[in-house]
């Protein structure tokens, strides 16, 4: 008999076709499985009137998924891993993630302007306090606008005129087949995406061990490397989404290259951190980094928010 797997995903059109993804990859591996999926709506898609940073962050998108789990109605959630927290539920782990999209954030704007273009006082949706520091830093004179949705009503919300340009992931444009609507990709040394940013993890209860195994052929280890750095960093500062952290790590040749800012909201207090170690040192870079951070104020900036 098959082996039947649930998987637990939200019902957006993203979350959708990563959940469809990893279904693929699944079957890809040859295993005798049948793969179903569970859509679930939560708390973050029902509340989309507020701010994230005002409604508990992006932890809610994920924790009806992870009581799935728990409630043994589904065997996998699949996670973009910037919406899961440094403490996850008890009960579950999540130690395979798949190889990494595009990290960076993308500006699509109304008449193809990049960033530096916009008119002085053009208005910016973003529902994200760590793009709103960084793009006050670069741009004090523009007005920056809540922007909350799903990615085609984001999309649509602009093409109707209610902003000038709003700020996206890369990953999650491209994966819905819009990366052509990019008109400028925001990347280091001027712009940080989030910590994981790019990233899909996937999630089981800690003592399904047949699930596990499943997974496991799909995990991508120079993925893990730097998701491990990144999280290392969000975890010692005790960040959520109300924290305007940006963090990115690049492996290469063995070696993890690690930045962070953590910033305050106007943008005008950017605390700055950088280091290198092995790749198996990830775990402690990112704790040197959030220390160097730290030691440049960030525990006050975030204390302050």
């Amino acid at each position: 008999m098959k082996k039947r797997i649930r998987i637990a995903t939200r019902k957006s059109a993203l979350a959708l076709w990563q959940a469809n993804h990893v279904q693929s990859l699944l079957y890809q591996t040859g295993s005798d499985i049948e793969v179903e999926l569970v859509p679930i709506v939560t708390e973050g898609d029902r509340i989309i009137d507020r701010p994230l940073a005002a409604i508990g962050g992006k932890g809610l998108f994920l924790k009806e998924l992870e009581q799935a789990l728990l409630n043994d109605e589904a065997d996998l959630a699949v996670h973009s891993m910037k919406d899961v927290p440094a403490e996850m539920a008890t009960g579950l782990v999540l130690e395979v993630v798949l190889p990494r999209a595009n990290p960076f954030d993308a500006l699509v704007s109304r008449g193809g302007r990049q960033l530096a273009s916009l008119p002085a006082g053009a208005s910016i949706g973003t529902s994200s306090l760590r793009r709103q520091s960084q793009l006050l830093a670069l741009r004090p004179d523009l007005e920056v606008k809540d922007l909350r949705g799903n990615v085609d009503t984001r999309l649509r919300k602009l093409d109707e005129g209610q902003y000038d340009a709003i700020i996206l992931a890369c990953a999650g444009l491209q994966r819905l087949g819009w990366g052509d609507r990019i008109t400028e990709t925001l990347q280091p040394p001027d712009w940080l995406p989030a910590s994981t940013q790019g990233i899909i993890g996937l999630q089981c209860r800690q003592d399904d061990a047949s699930t596990q195994t499943l997974i496991l052929p799909l995990a991508d280890q120079e993925t893990a490397v730097v998701a491990n750095a990144e999280r290392t960093v969000a975890r010692v500062l005790g960040a959520t989404c109300q924290v305007p952290l940006a963090v990115h790590a690049v492996l290469k040749g063995g070696t993890v290259k690690l930045r962070a800012i953590v910033s305050t909201v106007d943008g005008k207090h950017i605390i700055r951190a950088e280091g290198e170690a092995a790749n198996t040192e990830a775990v402690v870079l990112g704790e040197r980094v959030a220390a160097d951070l730290i030691k440049g104020g960030a525990d006050q900036v975030i204390a302050n928010l």
